[in-house]
């Protein structure tokens, strides 16, 4: 069977109106896919009726935002089951590919899709309340995936754990990255571009991010370091705790600069000397991390176990502090401030780095599994 031939359905239980990890990635995916000349259409769910993301994306279902993880989550529902299903049989999808497991809505179109079923996990549930209050689901979901899926992907070996007894196919094949969009040739932001060196953290402003350590080991770090600026991209809940402690310490140049997205963020990449990731946990794979390497920042960060592995025998590892260590963070950073030769050495070795993850390598290694799961006995 020629996979390009096939029409693929990319669905995301995330909302598009947020940003997150999960989006980029299947964003990335499908502009690979369509490079490719492969029919790709993302399906996502919607939060307001003001959205719309063009003809190549449907929305399906609504999105409502629940706290999970020290973060936030979508539960998703289709009211309409009956226009879910038209949908389903107008697109004739070959290959619907879902990128984590909504509840209700995945088993809304699993009752009703006559594709293939993929399913790549992205997310980490390490020290999540759901495994905690409800241990009986580490079996029956692998179950239930296994009921209509017919592979599994994990971005990394930490998100396959949940599925040791799947008996389907499975698969590590990490997230992607845009070597086009993200690289050292990008314009900086000029007004920034002085006598200070720029420390930048993109992310979410919620608890398991970990911005209120980097804050922390920032003004240990000021008081021997004058010219250093911190650079702070994003939005969330936290956004006014953290502005209160940078008020209660007069910390001085502290930038908050909000949401950024495509082209803008990739600039304040570009304007940046070292990248910090401070999060301390529920992180499976890290694709700030890799924008930033791609760019050519070097990365300092909290080695939470999804940071540990993706660094794991890279040159990178030794820059990464145990989880709310603020002293070892700040002594991370401090060798970067310290070393202009060392933040080149690093920042080379990150865009050489970053360039396995590129989509036309990780796109083909997706393309490569849905060809192998085609390839199986049809399940009765």
């Amino acid at each position: 069977m020629n996979i390009t031939k096939l029409k693929i359905g990319l669905v995301a239980f995330h909302s598009f109106a947020e940003p997150g990890g999960v989006k980029h990635h299947v964003q990335g995916l499908a502009q690979e896919f369509k490079k490719l000349g492969i029919e790709t259409k993302i399906i996502v769910p919607r939060r307001s009726w003001f959205e719309h993301y063009g003809p190549d994306v449907i929305l399906l279902g609504t999105s409502f935002s629940v706290p999970f993880n020290a973060s936030k989550g979508d539960v998703v529902v289709n009211f309409n089951p009956i226009a879910l299903r038209k949908t389903l049989e107008r697109e004739k999808f070959d290959i619907l590919h879902f990128h984590n497991f909504g509840f209700p809505s995945v088993l809304e179109i699993l009752s009703f899709s006559k594709a293939t079923h993929i399913l790549t996990f992205h997310a980490d549930l390490e020290d999540s309340e759901l495994i905690r209050n409800f241990p009986a689901f580490s079996y029956f979901f692998p179950k239930l995936v296994e009921w209509r899926v017919e592979g599994v992907i994990g971005v990394s070996e930490r998100n396959l754990e949940l599925f040791k007894d799947y008996k389907g196919l499975k698969r590590v094949i990490p997230n992607g990255v845009d070597l086009e969009h993200f690289n050292p040739n990008n314009k900086p932001f000029g007004n920034f571009k002085d006598n200070k060196l720029n420390i930048l953290f993109v992310g979410r402003l919620e608890e398991r991010k970990g911005l209120i350590y980097l804050l922390r080991a920032f003004e240990l770090l000021k008081w021997n370091n004058p010219n250093i600026r911190l650079l702070i991209i994003g939005k969330g809940e936290l956004r006014s705790e953290a502005g209160a402690f940078v008020r209660s310490r007069n910390l001085k140049d502290v930038h908050f600069l909000g949401e950024k997205t495509g082209e803008e963020l990739a600039r304040w990449y570009a304007t940046s000397d070292i990248f910090c990731s401070p999060a301390t946990h529920a992180e499976s794979f890290g694709i700030v991390l890799l924008e930033a390497m791609a760019t050519g920042l070097p990365v300092v960060g909290f080695a939470n176990k999804g940071y540990a592995l993706f660094m794991q025998n890279k040159k990178g590892k030794d820059f990464f502090a145990s989880p709310k260590d603020v002293e070892g963070l700040a002594k991370h950073l401090q060798t970067f401030i310290s070393d202009p030769n060392l933040r080149k050495e690093m920042g080379e070795w990150g865009i050489e780095a970053a360039k396995r993850y590129g989509w036309d390598i990780v796109g083909k290694e997706v393309l490569d599994f849905y060809q192998e799961v085609l390839n199986l006995p049809k399940r009765p």
